[in-house]
């Protein structure tokens, strides 16, 4: 079995490769015939960024692993998110908002967390109406990292455990300091009126 979800990674990592050789010469087509594919190239880069989180699921499934802990800034992790998404978010009509109130360095998986991110900030805009929030603050001797919506919510609470919820759930409880782990809050408490995300890492 091990050897088979080796081999379906390997396939994964090649078909990303592929993915990069498409995303570069849309841009070589877009430089020669003067015309703008950015949403298609976002197509790409989300595909992309989805094999990565099947990777990521791969990787943090598998028994001892374990996460690259490194100091992070979190408002440089918060502008690196925001850069990724504003652009399509804008293209939709979503305005996302911003908001870090956190400005020190924290220890955490940097890569994967702002994987995770992304794709909580892409799954809020395709529910939005007008708006998404990011957000970072400081509680319980923790750092959370919020998305908001406003949307219509969740329509069962708990919701269904989407493949993206479940590996965001489990990086959060890999993260562990002082013996007390992160966790996955989700709720319909948004004040934006919809669907709140929110990652909790101690």
């Amino acid at each position: 079995m091990q050897h088979l979800l080796d081999t379906l990674a390997s396939g994964i990592h090649d078909a990303k490769n592929q993915l990069f050789i498409a995303e570069t010469l849309v841009a070589a087509s877009e430089a020669k015939h003067q015309i703008d594919l950015g949403e298609a190239r976002y197509a790409i880069e989300t595909a992309a960024e989805r094999l990565s989180r099947t990777l990521a699921a791969y990787r943090l499934m598998r028994h001892g692993a374990h996460l690259s802990i490194v100091p992070a800034i979190i408002s440089d992790l918060c502008a690196e998110v925001a850069l990724s998404q504003q652009k399509h978010l804008a293209t939709a009509g979503i305005t996302l908002k911003v908001d870090c109130l956190v400005l020190d360095e924290w220890p955490l998986d940097r890569d994967l967390l702002t994987d995770m991110l992304n794709n909580a900030v892409q799954n809020a805009g395709r529910f939005a109406r007008q708006n998404v929030a990011l957000s970072a603050f400081s509680e319980d001797g923790g750092v959370v990292f919020r998305v908001d919506d406003d949307g219509p919510g969740f329509e069962q609470l708990p919701p269904q455990m989407s493949t993206g919820l479940l590996v965001a759930e489990r990086l959060a409880q890999l993260h562990v300091r002082h013996d007390r782990p992160g966790h996955l809050r989700l709720s319909n408490d948004s004040a934006l009126g919809g669907a709140r995300f929110e990652l909790w890492i101690p």
